[in-house]
């Protein structure tokens, strides 16, 4: 039997908290395990851009989630920022990939220079070691010297930056369509075969 793909999503305190939980969405529809981690800042912002509010317990955060899209338990697990024993913290144990969606400056900065101060920056830098895709989705603008200077430096480790610009040649007809559109290409980084958007040429 084949192994089920893992993938790990990230939320941080960046705006687009809706590309994240679109991402989670997409990704237990298409039959992956997906391992959450989630940062407090999330949850602010979960509360000022979607009138969302996020459980503070990683068991709650889970039930949440399964309520809101459902999907087999056995498909999802949620952790903590200090959950140093999640399987994402060790190299022993890695997902197929990981992504930040959407992913804060601070963040940004952290996995940079392998600050690994919790779970999340953690697991990010166990991908970079072990040679996992890791995509990133920095929500900021205009961007700074420093911002560029470590997305430039990411970039060249292999990790892949993806802005959250929506594209408009597919005519999006409402904010859920431009939501979609930088999930599709998040997924195709991701290797997971997504119908979001018309592909280009067809």
């Amino acid at each position: 039997m084949s192994r089920r793909k893992t993938i790990t999503v990230a939320l941080t305190g960046a705006s687009g908290l809706p590309y994240g939980l679109r991402l989670i969405e997409a990704l237990l529809a298409a039959g992956v395990r997906v391992w959450v981690l989630y940062s407090q800042a999330a949850q602010i912002v979960a509360k000022q851009e979607m009138a969302l509010t996020l459980p503070s317990r990683p068991a709650e955060m889970k039930a949440w989630l399964l309520q809101r899209y459902p999907a087999a338990p056995d498909l999802l697990e949620v952790y903590g920022r200090e959950e140093w024993f999640a399987p994402a913290a060790s190299g022993s144990n890695p997902p197929d990939a990981m992504a930040v969606c959407p992913c804060s400056m601070g963040t940004l900065a952290a996995i940079r220079h392998g600050m690994s101060d919790n779970l999340i920056e953690r697991a990010a830098d166990v991908c970079i070691k072990e040679q996992r895709k890791l995509v990133l989705v920095p929500r900021e603008t205009p961007l700074s010297p420093i911002h560029l200077e470590n997305m430039l430096e990411l970039a060249r480790l292999g990790v892949v930056i993806l802005p959250p610009s929506p594209g408009f040649y597919t005519h999006p007809q409402s904010v859920d369509d431009m939501v979609d559109f930088v999930v599709s290409r998040v997924l195709d980084q991701l290797g997971i075969a997504q119908t979001l958007t018309p592909r280009w040429g067809e």
